[in-house]
């Protein structure tokens, strides 16, 4: 297996500077699979080293993770008092990303654990592996290179992030160094068929009515190389669903043959959530991402801007355009 050694001797380190402390472990908004995973495994196995640790995200737990927390201390903001806390960050770009209320709570970042290329280094100690599939897969080598406890339900959530960020392994970033530390974490205890029924064997109808509303959406530009599909703040009250619900959607866009970039836009009540993706990386969605303060991967990213869905989509289409003549110039690095 693949390791990170002078990583792992270095986050040992870190962890260390935690003793006697009360620490909480701060994930992105809009928790995925890879954010709660990583929290999840990040809080238990301090607290297996006798450190005081919980997990605290902005927002609650989507109903198809819950079953991966387990007995893991894991809150609210106004579930936890007081500011004495060490705050660690993982799976997040940026500090922003924590919610604007544990942001402003926490501004210093003691640890920052993540795989996001267009990570800032916003903290006092950074491990920032953008060749890592997930951050699960970061913090389960970090964990199997220092013999720290990996109990089941680590393992587990370890293996959620990982089986989640590689879009079930098909994803370019999926490789034999992969596959070993998800073997590691069987071991240990997690169950990939257990994993895979409460990701997709757990459909609502409502679910399924949203998707046909996104998919429905679809616009083709470019030459049908982008597909941007969108869900409005409506759809959401026709189908009995919530944003959770749309998890994973913007992956349909990209699906389509012959289509480089697809795209997911939700607008909710003049806030747009963006999501992007590519097949190949050399189109660093990343970056296009940037051009709306937004970040995330070279084939997988995000973004928020405060707009109108109508008004907005000219001004996407035409950094799409741009973006993607830059990609035709060769002017982005991969």
């Amino acid at each position: 297996m693949a390791s990170f050694l002078e990583e792992s001797s270095a986050f040992s380190s870190a962890l260390s500077q935690l003793a006697g402390k009360s620490v909480l472990v701060l994930g992105h908004r809009r928790p995925d699979g890879d954010c709660v995973g990583s929290q999840v495994a990040l809080t238990r196995v301090l607290r297996s080293l006798g450190i005081d640790a919980k997990a605290v995200n902005n927002d609650p737990v989507p109903r198809t993770l819950q079953k991966f927390v387990g007995d893991t201390p894991f809150f609210r903001p106004d579930e936890v008092d007081g500011d004495h806390y060490v705050a660690l960050t993982v799976d997040c770009a940026d500090h922003k990303r924590v919610g604007d209320e544990l942001a402003a709570r926490f501004p210093t970042i003691f640890l920052n654990v993540d795989h996001h290329v267009s990570n800032d280094r916003y903290a006092e100690i950074n491990f920032v592996l953008p060749e890592a599939s997930a951050t699960g897969e970061v913090l389960g080598k970090f964990f199997l290179d220092n013999e720290l406890e990996i109990d089941s339900v680590t393992a587990e959530a370890l293996y959620l992030g990982i089986c989640t960020d590689t879009g079930q392994f098909c994803y370019s970033g999926t490789n034999a160094s992969v596959f070993e530390v998800c073997r590691r974490l069987c071991e240990a205890g997690a169950n990939p068929s257990s994993v895979a029924h409460e990701l997709y064997e757990r459909e609502k109808p409502g679910r399924i009515q949203l998707l046909q509303k996104f998919l429905a959406s679809f616009r083709m530009e470019f030459e049908d190389r982008v597909c941007i599909g969108s869900i409005r703040g409506a759809d959401y009250a026709d189908t009995g669903t919530s944003p959770e619900d749309a998890e994973n959607f913007v992956d349909y866009s990209r699906s389509l043959d012959g289509v480089d970039i697809g795209s997911l836009l939700e607008d909710r009540d003049g806030q747009i959530k963006g999501s992007l993706r590519a097949k190949d990386s050399r189109f660093r969605v990343d970056l296009l991402a940037k051009k709306f303060s937004g970040g995330g991967h070279t084939c997988a990213a995000g973004f928020n801007v405060e707009m109108e869905l109508d008004e907005f989509y000219p001004e996407f289409v035409n950094a799409i355009g741009k973006h993607l003549e830059r990609v035709k110039n060769g002017e982005l690095a991969t």
